[in-house]
């Protein structure tokens, strides 16, 4: 039931326009700020997992990882994505309320 809420809300935040993913633009955003949570699927490749948490590190943005790129891009409406970045304070709070 928890992981029908956080698609949920992540499809209504995709629809609010308040989210981004890929990871070039995800990582654009961690540093300009804008990311207040980023969500990385556990089947990323070592590197881009790597880089998306070290960027993340950086600039004290929490990460969550989800069971897998198509439960991601299927909660936003999207074919497979393996990171997304949510740039609403509010919907980052709640997401991480779900997620942990």
């Amino acid at each position: 039931m928890r992981e029908n809420q956080w698609m949920s809300l992540l499809g209504l935040a995709n629809r609010a326009r308040k989210i981004t993913s890929g990871e070039e633009l995800t990582i654009k955003e961690i540093r300009n700020g804008k990311a207040k949570l980023v969500l990385l699927s556990a089947d990323a490749s070592s590197n881009t997992a790597k880089k998306i948490t070290d960027k993340c590190k950086t600039y004290h943005v929490p990460v969550r990882i989800v069971e897998n790129r198509e439960i991601l891009g299927q909660a936003i409406g999207k074919e497979a994505r393996v990171v997304v970045a949510v740039l609403e304070a509010g919907f980052a709070k709640k997401l991480l309320t779900l997620l942990d």
